[in-house]
């Protein structure tokens, strides 16, 4: 099994953004992340929940811990970059926020594209869910592993 512990911290250190809101993470594998926002009123919108921007952020954020996760031994080679993602709010979030990101295709192809000279996509899907456990947003993200110069 994979040591993925340093994760959660090379996150909140290399992603600033993550520190300032206060995204936390719980569990993290080479293939599932789960991370956490907490409820902060500065963070609302006008229907005193996580404004949009901030169910984004934490949806990418889990995404891009995945792909963290899931091919740091490609790290040197490779950068990681978000291609496209799309978003469905499906109910009104309110309080705390968790945010489930799942890579959709075993990591050991898309390295296997990177190795034959490819320019490979892979996709997160990550599901939102409130502090009751009533999933209030979905999202998938593609990312690309463009190789470095």
């Amino acid at each position: 099994m994979t040591d993925t512990s340093w994760v959660a911290a090379a996150m909140a250190q290399t992603v600033p953004w993550v520190k300032t809101v206060g995204i936390t993470f719980g569990e993290i594998t080479a293939d599932r992340v789960e991370c956490r926002l907490p409820d902060n009123p500065e963070l609302h919108n006008h229907v005193a929940g996580p404004h949009a921007a901030m169910i984004f952020g934490l949806g990418e954020t889990a995404s891009g811990a995945v792909g963290l996760a899931a091919f740091s031994s490609a790290m040197e080679r490779a950068t990681p970059l978000v291609v496209r993602s799309e978003i469905a709010y499906l109910k009104l979030a309110r309080g705390p926020i968790t945010a489930v990101a799942v890579l959709d295709r075993p990591a050991a192809e898309v390295l296997a594209e990177l190795d034959a000279g490819t320019r490979p996509e892979f996709t997160v899907t990550v599901s939102i869910s409130d502090a009751e456990g009533r999933e209030t947003t979905r999202m998938t993200v593609v990312w690309t592993l463009r190789p470095n110069r």
